[in-house]
């Protein structure tokens, strides 16, 4: 399948950094991912999707350190139902504002990409969610994950090989823009999570959980190592709670987190719901390994955790992965 050709952006770099995806990162880039042996992850507030998000995002993107100038940048929001009014898909108003923000900070390219992991008409998704109205010349920049053409990514776990979209193999930085929810299977669903969208479901079938028979969390953690030159921002001005991915109650939580370190990042959010990252299985799996979950090893920049926590309403069955 031939795709388009990408719209370059016309922004001015003010940031420069990130080597290529092939041989990972070198110790040095290791290292720059966090501050002293911690990882570094930014709270922005922010009440309603009319607030000045490109702002919040500016504040903390640069806390973070992020570095895009003269880089190719995959942005992939969180795109799962046909609803726009429920908490189940990455607002179009983050969408923009994350889109308009990476131009500015000198990315040559942004696109975007969405792959659903329940339903097989990406674009018509896309729409409802109101992305099209969002994102200038929408056509010329979106990629459907799912129809995308493929690349083989060898040592896909002990499995030998996975098969993924060349749009997020040949970009600089995959940002993985993810919904702040609740997940009746794996307690929360969040940055890491979204990576699932990564998955061509045109090759793996509708929904790919148990990629080459592994189980879900190791299935997270081995998407996660294989997109180490990632970063994560999460919407959480309204999230999901009592359910999710795709059914569930919605829950104001008036925060966008973000950070380099994904498990940080999402061990971040579990602090902000209510949740304990350690009994999160994925999380426990990274931690350590991918990144890092403690919390006295986590710089928060930005809001305390304790001055936005807003407890997530859990299924019964999962009160056990509650904070103490």
């Amino acid at each position: 399948m031939n795709r388009r050709e990408v719209l370059p952006l016309a922004a001015a770099g003010l940031l420069s950094g990130f080597a290529g995806w092939r041989g990972g990162r070198s110790d040095s880039q290791r290292a720059a991912l966090r501050t002293g042996g911690n990882a570094v992850v930014a709270i922005q507030r922010a009440s309603s999707y009319s607030d000045d998000l490109a702002g919040c995002l500016m504040e903390g993107l640069t806390a973070c350190g992020l570095e895009v100038a003269g880089k190719k940048v995959l942005l992939m929001p969180q795109l799962a139902a046909f609803d726009a009014t429920n908490a189940v898909n990455t607002h179009a108003s983050v969408l923009a504002a994350a889109f308009a923000v990476l131009g500015e900070l000198g990315a040559t390219e942004v696109r975007v990409g969405a792959g659903s992991e329940f339903y097989r008409d990406t674009m018509a998704l896309a729409e409802a969610a109101g992305y099209r109205d969002s994102i200038p010349n929408f056509d010329d920049v979106f990629v459907d994950l799912n129809a995308d053409d493929v690349e083989t990514m060898a040592g896909f776990s002990n499995k030998g090989q996975i098969l993924l979209p060349v749009s997020a193999m040949r970009a600089d930085l995959v940002v993985s823009l993810a919904k702040m929810k609740t997940d009746v299977c794996s307690g929360a669903s969040l940055s890491m999570m979204n990576l699932f969208g990564l998955v061509p479901a045109n090759v793996y079938g509708w929904p790919p959980d148990a990629i080459h028979g592994l189980d879900f969390p190791t299935s997270v953690f081995e998407l996660t190592r294989i997109f180490r030159r990632s970063f994560a921002i999460v919407d959480g001005i309204v999230g999901m709670e009592n359910g999710g991915p795709l059914k569930g109650d919605s829950k104001a939580a008036g925060v966008l987190i973000m950070g380099r370190d994904l498990p940080a990042v999402d061990a971040t959010c579990c602090r902000v719901m209510g949740l304990d990252p350690h009994k999160i299985d994925y999380l426990k799996l990274s931690a350590g390994r991918q990144g890092i979950i403690e919390e006295g090893r986590i710089e928060q920049r930005g809001e305390a955790i304790e001055h936005v926590r807003s407890r997530f309403v859990l299924p019964m069955e999962q009160a056990e992965l509650r904070l103490a």
